[in-house]
């Protein structure tokens, strides 16, 4: 049988599992869209803009555990889509971009959109390569769905010059479906970790990373309840333990709870379960001394070159969170109980208290109480995505993740990521409601992937946050340059007739009142909808208004 290098593409995608594409087309790559045609069990989800298309993919990449799929055009086309490659590295998403390029007898020309992708993407990624010969399509993409998943998860790039698309190779062979590697803990490891704990008075968990599934957040509650651990999750991964669960404390990122922040300094061992001991997490590393922090720090993570990167551990175990997970569940604790049960009990009631709605905002919208609206109404697997602004912390803040893979957002602080993510959240879950927080300033970014939600039947609620300000931005402007507002605000367009310009549904909110209405308008609608929530500028943080930033300002 003979085959295209575009036909093998397809399907050597299909082979590993995959059956949704999201790009832009591209003239470097018509044998794959023209390979498409005859395999339906593939879908193209046409974005309109590069850079959406790799959100899209990372986001289907963390709510399935298997590589997103973003084929993009050679250079502008590819330069648009970085910043989804960089979110899926720094958040440690399984991804694979193709990459069309030019053929390969225009090379080091400065062909027609010519560009190095290996200089451009080879610091972001797991591995890029380019595929010069068709007969190596099914070992090399093949190979990127391996270390897409192994390990630390991550990006992988792959080029196709335009030419070898054409090629035809003959009785091509597929290998069979990868199976992510991960390692495991040693006896002695988990013995070792038993002992620390046991020594331990005032102890406490952080969680958060990637290689997770249902059944290693279940071990988590299981293995906290055993030893009554309180468990922090670290930045925009608090979907691994239910806020429910009374071990629950809050989560380890940016607008920390301040006595979370200090619980975590008092503690004299933290173990640290699949999350990066990264910037956010450790507040711009003070909540941990460098390198030698006060705590005893146990950390797991599934790349070893992770563990040790900034803090040393007492102990530093390599192993993927569901092999981790699992022993720990069967590790017993001490048969004469812990010493920490009122330490853990605090911490809970410092996340509740922390978590309580604000009876009062400064201005006629309170978006605490919203956050409080959605908790008492929305199902259990419903999923929040955002980007990135000071609106995030109230949904960070107060509202209660009950189940894995609610909450799909970048690590990275990425403007323009909640549109794109939730549409492809409600591509890939359409009988979940799919529910997208973004600012004014970062919704303008991808705002024109509306068009896709109704192109390929998703179903989006956009909550838009509009104060007339780059909020996040606005606030350390304040903090360090009082009264010189420069490059900050925002020249918005009449977001209700642009909604209703897309064919979607709309309401506006002007004061804490008309939210449950207008919710519940849209949701029972059954179509997408925007809800353009209109909050006062001084209402920049739960904790301090704009003008009271400026005054505390040295």
């Amino acid at each position: 049988m003979q085959r295209t290098g575009g036909q093998l593409i397809t399907d050597v995608l299909i082979q590993q599992g995959a059956d949704r594409i999201f790009g832009v087309p591209g003239e470097s790559f018509l044998a794959v869209l023209d390979a498409i045609v005859d395999r339906p069990e593939i879908e193209f989800i046409t974005a309109k803009h590069e850079g959406s298309a790799a959100f899209m993919a990372d986001a289907d990449g963390k709510l399935t555990g298997r590589p997103g799929i973003v084929l993009v055009t050679r250079g502008p086309g590819a330069s648009n889509a970085y910043a989804g490659i960089h979110v899926a590295y720094q958040d440690s998403t399984p991804l694979i971009m193709l990459v069309g390029l030019i053929g390969r007898d225009d090379t080091e020309r400065e062909a027609f959109q010519e560009f190095d992708l290996k200089a451009i993407f080879g610091t972001q990624t797991k591995w890029t390569a380019v595929i010069n010969d068709a007969v190596r399509i099914p070992e090399l993409l093949t190979r990127a769905f391996q270390v897409a998943t192994s390990g630390r998860p991550g990006p992988v790039v792959l080029g196709l010059p335009e030419d070898m698309l054409r090629d035809v190779v003959y009785d091509a062979k597929l290998p069979a479906r990868t199976t992510a590697v991960q390692a495991a803990p040693a006896p002695a490891e988990l013995d070792k970790l038993a002992s620390l704990l046991a020594e331990a008075n005032a102890p406490l968990i952080i969680a958060g990373g990637e290689t997770w599934d249902e059944a290693a957040c279940a071990d988590l509650a299981k293995f906290s309840s055993e030893w009554n651990l309180p468990v922090a999750c670290s930045f925009r991964s608090q979907d691994r333990l239910s806020a429910l669960h009374a071990n629950y404390i809050g989560d380890a990122g940016l607008g920390i709870n301040p006595d979370l922040a200090k619980r975590i300094r008092q503690s004299d061992l933290i173990l640290v379960l699949g999350a990066r001991m990264g910037d956010c997490t450790t507040s711009g590393y003070t909540l941990l001394e460098v390198p030698v922090s006060a705590q005893k720090l146990i950390h797991i993570h599934p790349d070893p070159e992770e563990i040790g990167r900034v803090y040393a551990p007492e102990l530093g175990i390599c192993s993927g969170m569901k092999n981790m997970l699992a022993a720990l569940a069967g590790l017993v604790a001490p048969a004469d109980g812990v010493k920490w049960t009122p330490w853990t009990a605090s911490a809970r009631e410092d996340y509740l208290k922390w978590s309580t709605p604000n009876p009062v905002s400064h201005g006629p919208v309170n978006l605490a109480l919203i956050m409080d609206h959605l908790n008492n109404t929305l199902p259990d697997d419903a999923i929040l995505t955002n980007g990135a602004g000071n609106y995030t912390v109230w949904v960070h803040r107060f509202y209660k993740h009950r189940k894995f893979r609610t909450q799909v957002a970048p690590t990275s602080g990425t403007m323009g990521y909640g549109l794109p993510a939730a549409i492809a959240a409600s591509l890939r879950h359409p009988d979940r409601l799919s529910i997208c927080f973004a600012g004014d300033g970062c919704f303008q970014m991808t705002l024109q992937e509306l068009a896709t939600a109704q192109q390929f039947g998703a179903r989006v609620i956009v909550m838009l946050c509009n104060n007339g300000i780059y909020g996040t931005i606005r606030m350390h402007q304040e903090k360090n340059y009082p009264y010189r507002v420069s490059g900050t605000d925002i020249a918005n367009p009449d977001f209700v007739a642009l909604a209703k310009a897309y064919g979607l549904e709309v309401a506006k909110v002007e004061e804490t009142g008309q939210f449950a209405d207008a919710f519940e308008t849209i949701r029972a609608s059954g179509k997408s909808g925007i809800i353009e929530i209109i909050t006062d500028p001084e209402d920049l943080t739960p904790r301090n208004s704009l003008s009271e930033i400026r005054a505390s300002a040295k």
